[in-house]
């Protein structure tokens, strides 16, 4: 049978067989067939059970701009078909990073042109798979993927890129790329040792609230910056030593006043005026890792204004270091990460915070539309925790 080629269609189920030269050579009394049993064909793409329909929405970036807004609109189009090593999921919820914004200016690769298709993260169900992905998965499986596409109803997904998880639940989509980044970053470029301390910006967002919890479990006292008094209580929840509202309080006198030695790590996220306060409260042998820089994000170059004319010398009187950490350069750490924090938190040892937008002004973040309302609540310093749209709801099996 090396010369089939087995087409799976979505229309009432068919499979249409198109047979090589020499695929039915030598056999007698046996007619072509045009269609494939239902039982076989319904194990890659689960007609009855899904109601796969025939198109579905996504965004799309149709124009580089920092604007999404601008960049990025809904198309209609057909509900792709998974090839053989991979999974068609059926996406329940997609996670809103600060990064989609800098994906849609064109930031990360320049030689991608629009189209292209938006979000980074996804969780739900396999509604369909190809002959190789059946091996390792089947319809009905809950599934996360870090990749591209995410802001879709359906996403094609390689099989191998895909993490089987116990239920699709949100709390899950925290660990894909805000969790990862906090605990490789840390684990990699952070040498965090106990009794250190270790400062958090953006603390209370997706990603700073797993830096926070982290530098805790290796025995750090830890310093987390927030914009308000709810958010500092949360912080205070997950083991963050000394929350600091920047509404408040300043942070660059907090720091001198009460941290005059320094301090010895520093996940920094918002670049700018808080990087130099950052620079400036470094200890003597401090580390500084930037994983983002969101002040600057949404502006025309990406790049908030930095005053680094003394960086070298402050750097050197310090013996200190500035290190960058971007997700997809750590890709030989990431199994392992994930399954760390899976343990982590089945054990109840790991707090994942979800904003779904229930205080948000118009509601909750509820079909693939409301993603430019949670990028803007997000860019506007308003989420506690990771921002999370929930694309669909739980689908309804009919089945008996």
């Amino acid at each position: 049978m090396s010369g089939l080629l087995l087409l799976l269609g979505r229309n009432g189920g068919r499979a249409v067989s198109v047979a090589g030269t020499d695929a039915l050579s030598g056999v007698h009394a046996v007619a072509r067939r045009s269609i494939i049993d239902m039982s076989y064909s319904s194990h890659f793409m689960d007609f009855q059970g899904s109601s796969i329909p025939s198109s579905m929405k996504k965004l799309v970036v149709h124009k580089l701009s920092p604007n999404f807004r601008e960049a990025v609109s809904a198309q209609t189009v057909a509900v792709p078909t998974p090839g053989d090593a991979e999974l068609l999921v059926r996406n329940r919820f997609a996670g809103i990073n600060a990064s989609d914004i800098n994906y849609s200016a064109g930031r990360y690769d320049p030689s991608v042109k629009p189209p292209f298709d938006a979000g980074f993260e996804g969780i739900g169900e396999v509604v369909g798979l190809g002959l190789s992905a059946s091996s390792r998965y089947t319809v009905g499986d809950t599934v996360a993927y870090f990749g591209s596409g995410a802001f879709a109803e359906y996403t094609v997904v390689p099989a191998k890129e895909s993490v089987p998880v116990p239920a699709a639940k949100p709390e899950f989509l925290t660990l894909l790329v805000s969790g990862a980044t906090a605990y490789i970053a840390l684990k990699r470029l952070g040498d965090l040792a106990e009794g250190e301390t270790v400062l958090v910006t953006a603390a209370a967002g997706g990603t700073g609230q797993f830096a926070v919890q982290f530098a805790k479990q290796a025995g750090c006292h830890v310093i987390g910056t927030c914009s308000s008094d709810e958010k500092a209580g949360f912080l205070k929840s997950i083991g963050c030593d000394r929350p600091i509202n920047y509404t408040t309080e300043d942070l660059a006198k907090t720091l001198r006043k009460e941290y005059p030695q320094g301090v010895d790590v520093v996940y920094e996220s918002v670049g700018g005026s808080v990087l130099e306060v950052a620079v400036n409260s470094l200890a003597i042998k401090g580390r500084l890792i930037v994983i983002g820089f969101i002040s600057g994000y949404q502006t025309a170059s990406g790049f908030p204004a930095f005053r680094g004319g003394t960086l070298p010398v402050k750097l050197l009187q310090k013996s200190a270091s500035i290190r960058g950490f971007f997700l997809p350069h750590f890709v030989s750490d990431y199994r392992e990460a994930l399954g760390s924090m899976m343990q982590m938190m089945a054990k109840g040892k790991l707090v994942c915070e979800v904003d779904n937008g229930d205080l948000a002004q118009e509601g909750r973040f509820v079909g693939l539309e409301s993603v430019f309302r949670a990028v803007d609540y997000m860019y506007a310093g308003k989420n506690l925790g990771k921002v999370v749209v929930e694309v669909a709801p739980l689908p309804v099996s009919n089945k008996l």
